[in-house]
């Protein structure tokens, strides 16, 4: 069967078939070459070939988040035998998605065979990230394993035309595929809006100059196909992106309920992660915490109520708090992570400090209450302000939410990832290679 499948690949080019005789003849030997036990008849054989199959994807999610760092944690966390364990590394391995070093040195002190460590490919294939903001765009490469291989110099003007904007992005990443010779596997785009589902339209690009439904996902995948990409597009919500990268990558990591908060360059995000899976609602609208009361006498807000977290927490808000009038130098995240970085005890802004943290606190202490979280991180500015003032932020959360008090309080962590939305962006994009890594690559 291995062989049939084999000279089928070479007849019709089919990568699957190809991949489906390896793996075939992983599921009749060990990685010695030795029979696998068990294995009595072709009717077994199908049902370990197809039972490998349907494991690839599991284990390369494994491996993708972290979770198995050598074949013996595959083997356990995918619950298959030694052999089906070793063959589905090796089929992952030939296709260029892992690095499978079947002779690792031992760890001092450790006893017995070292276990084969698996790995992420150094130059295996990426996705195309893109990311557009208030105060510009940028696209990266990022490979499994959360890396980004490659970023281009971001773009400080955002054009009010969405085509404009995304074929510039779309452009920078091609321009980076062409240097590094890697192969796109697909490609996603966060963008600072909510975004439809299942239609892809950008609601409320408040901080851009775009159209409110500005078809997003189908503008973008249309520059994609012109700049001669293979592979799907997808669009989703910065803050939706990061949250999905922190949960995998970064300081959300083992949550089961995530809650994250952000500011970005203007205005606020959330999102939630619930055992395991991104929540966007029933049409990828949940979560816009930004229009949280948290200061009734507060600023106006774009939404038409007053005192929101999306105006009461930003960066705009902080550098208005601390006295400062923002400059045109550098983006209004930088101008304020500056101020918290290098001047925390200037007394405006030890006070602007403390005002947003206090603001922030009440928003977050509401929705603890109706989500009980086992997790919260914050991004963006949020992030800085907890580490200038950790203790104060999670006091003002207990206190104010129901179980606070009697419970301790919920965790709360600064995001930990650079870049965090461009690699949420990657994530959509390699989601159909972790799902079916042989229907994906075929």
């Amino acid at each position: 069967m291995a062989g049939e499948h084999r000279a089928a690949a070479l007849r019709t080019g089919d990568a699957a078939a190809a991949v489906m005789g390896r793996l075939d003849h992983g599921r009749l030997a060990d990685m010695n070459g030795n029979a696998a036990p068990g294995v009595t008849g072709d009717g077994t054989a199908r049902t370990r070939l197809e039972r490998g199959r349907g494991a690839l994807g599991p284990a390369l999610q494994l491996v993708h988040t972290g979770r198995a760092p050598t074949r013996a944690v595959l083997t356990a966390q995918l619950g298959v035998t030694r052999a089906t364990a070793g063959a589905v590394a090796a089929e992952l391995a030939a296709l260029g998605l892992i690095r499978v070093d079947v002779r690792p040195t031992a760890e001092a002190g450790a006893h017995g065979r070292p276990s084969h460590r698996l790995a992420i490919a150094e130059h295996g294939p990426v996705a195309l990230a893109a990311q557009v903001h208030a105060d510009g765009f940028r696209a990266a490469l990022v490979g499994l394993g959360g890396r980004i291989v490659a970023t281009a110099p971001a773009c400080e003007t955002v054009d009010a035309d969405p085509a404009r904007v995304l074929g510039s992005v779309v452009q920078s990443g091609a321009e980076l595929l062409r240097e590094t010779g890697r192969r796109c596997i697909g490609a996603g785009l966060a963008v600072p809006s909510a975004v439809a589902e299942p239609e892809g339209t950008a609601l409320n690009p408040l901080h851009l100059a775009w159209p409110a439904g500005a078809p997003v996902r189908e503008i973008f995948a249309a520059q994609v196909r012109e700049a001669g990409l293979t592979g799907p597009a997808f669009a989703g919500n910065d803050v939706n992106l990061a949250a999905l990268a922190e949960h995998r990558h970064g300081a959300g990591r083992g949550a089961r309920d995530l809650l994250c908060v952000a500011t970005g360059h203007r205005g606020v995000g959330g999102a939630l992660v619930l055992d395991g899976r991104l929540h966007i609602g029933s049409s990828g609208l949940a979560l816009e915490v930004g229009h949280l009361t948290v200061h009734p006498e507060g600023r106006p807000c774009h939404c038409g109520g007053r005192g929101c977290l999306d105006v009461e927490t930003d960066p705009l808000a902080f550098l208005t708090a601390a006295g400062r009038t923002p400059g045109p130098e550098v983006s209004l995240l930088d101008q304020a992570r500056r101020l918290i970085v290098e001047e925390p005890d200037e007394s405006r802004v030890r006070a602007a400090i403390e005002a947003l943290i206090d603001r922030l606190g009440l928003g977050l202490a509401g929705l603890v209450n109706i989500l009980n979280p086992d997790r919260i991180i914050l991004g963006g500015l949020h992030g800085h302000l907890l580490q200038a003032a950790p203790d104060r932020l999670g006091a003002v959360v207990a206190e104010r939410s129901l179980w606070g008090r009697s419970t301790g309080g919920v965790p709360i962590r600064p995001c930990t990832l650079a870049h965090n939305s461009l690699v949420g962006a990657a994530e959509l994009a390699w989601q159909p290679v972790l799902d079916d890594p042989l229907a994906a690559l075929a």
